[in-house]
């Protein structure tokens, strides 16, 4: 275990925070143009398609393997693995034109890019959380995850926009920056993610396989088989059905409104929905000093959704369309936070991040079912009622969440003290046992 004595709770978070925002800057930066570099390499408009779903499909295969890493050989080290197999496939994904690779060479490669992406999820807020929870600190974990997502979502607003700019010059320059600041996160988390609160299970390399097969299964079975975690896990499926398909049909859908096909347009919006998100994040640090239960917060900003989302598709206006997209983007970020602070607490350190990747894992699995079953209704009937329906979905996570309530406990309370053990009434691990969390 490293010496406490000479970390402090203020130099983790902000550790955290320069990690999030590097690492969330290096991913964004190619988001704009990514679809004009594929194309430019050869590849059709279907073929780009296919890569990108090959991509989400290896994310979801990884999400719980890299989870049960974190949770064996460390938070740090999964992040290392992170950032370098994401250097070595923004490397290879470069030279595949110049090497005249086509679809095949590009789908090994979204493989590769999408282990390293999984590596990623749920580490990092694993290891805030222990480090946190080790030293002390009182403030509730909400509130620190929505600042982390703030930072998240300027970094992206900042990447988005710096990728199309250089990426107007030379479409390969993105990906050159982008592994540059790989270097820069890699050098910052190797010095700074000391594994605080949190103890390694070294195994032999022939056990290695059987120990993260154990804490898969382990973790799985807790985070599903227990009331509370899966209640949580499903609300946030429920969201994840609705908004990855409504983030890519949201130009064709606007810009019909309008009647323009002029690219600022679209640029605008991109760069509002990114300040409506970090101005969702704002709102958790806000609201949380004032709203005393976890689940108050999350029926509000998941019924907001839904009724923005129907509201979308039922607007005969672009303004009011644009408006209403906006409130839901404000109103999911107001929810995803709070919805990771309640998995934090409830679930123990030794599964927190296979946990939390299984989360992922079924949002992914949701978004995949979204995105094809709403891409499907939009193209035979109108992206119009893709919004509708699609709106009307996220309604189901209401129900799930007043269940959620009605367990009650310490982990639905905002302003326990961190530090704090105590038993969680109502809530039981798969055989019975009351859970002890940390508040």
């Amino acid at each position: 275990m490293p010496d406490t004595t000479t970390l402090s709770a203020a130099r983790i978070i902000r550790a955290y925070f320069v990690i999030s925002g590097i690492y969330t800057l290096a991913a964004s930066i190619i988001w704009g143009i990514n679809t004009l570099f594929l194309l430019g390499a050869g590849l059709s408009l279907m073929q780009v398609f296919i890569a990108n779903a090959v991509f989400t499909g290896s994310m979801a295969l990884f999400e719980v393997p890299t989870g049960a890493v974190a949770d064996t050989s460390g938070r740090r080290v999964s992040f290392l693995l992170s950032v370098a197999v994401l250097f070595i496939g923004t490397i290879a994904y470069v030279a595949i034109p110049l090497a005249g690779g086509g679809l095949l060479a590009f789908c090994l490669v979204s493989i590769l890019l999408g282990l390293g992406y999984t590596f990623y999820s749920g580490a990092t807020e694993a290891w805030l959380v222990d480090a946190l929870k080790a030293l002390g600190h009182g403030e509730p974990i909400d509130r620190v995850l929505a600042r982390g997502q703030l930072v998240s979502s300027a970094a992206m607003l900042v990447g988005t926009i710096a990728g199309g700019l250089v990426g107007s010059v030379n479409l390969a320059f993105p990906y050159v920056i982008r592994c540059l600041l790989l270097l820069i996160a890699f050098v910052i988390g190797f010095s700074t993610m000391q594994d605080v609160g949190f103890n390694a299970r070294a195994a032999a390399r022939w056990d290695f396989g059987r120990e993260m097969r154990r804490t898969a299964a382990e973790s799985i079975t807790f985070g599903w088989r227990s009331e509370g975690p899966r209640l949580a896990i499903l609300a946030g499926a429920m969201q994840a059905v609705f908004f990855e398909w409504s983030y890519h049909a949201w130009q064709p859908y606007f810009l019909g409104l309008i009647g323009s096909d002029a690219a600022w347009i679209t640029g605008t919006i991109a760069a509002a929905i990114a300040v409506a998100m970090m101005a969702g994040n704002w709102l958790v640090d806000r609201l949380t000093a004032y709203c005393g239960r976890r689940t108050t917060l999350l029926v509000g900003a998941a019924s907001v959704f839904s009724v923005a989302a129907v509201g979308v598709g039922l607007a005969q206006s672009f303004w009011l369309a644009v408006a209403l997209y906006l409130v839901a983007a404000t109103s999911l970020s107001v929810f995803q936070p709070v919805r990771q602070g309640y998995l934090h607490i409830v679930v123990p350190p030794a599964h927190r991040a296979t946990v939390l990747s299984f989360a992922s894992l079924v949002s992914s699995f949701g978004s995949m079912a979204g995105q094809a079953g709403l891409g499907w209704l939009a193209a035979r009937r109108s992206l119009a009622l893709g919004y509708v329906v699609g709106g009307a979905l996220t309604a189901l996570a209401i129900p799930l969440l007043f269940s959620l309530r009605r367990l009650g406990g310490l982990p639905d309370q905002v302003l326990g003290k961190v530090g704090r053990f105590s038993q969680c009434p109502g809530l039981t691990t798969p055989e019975g046992a009351p859970i002890v969390a940390q508040a």
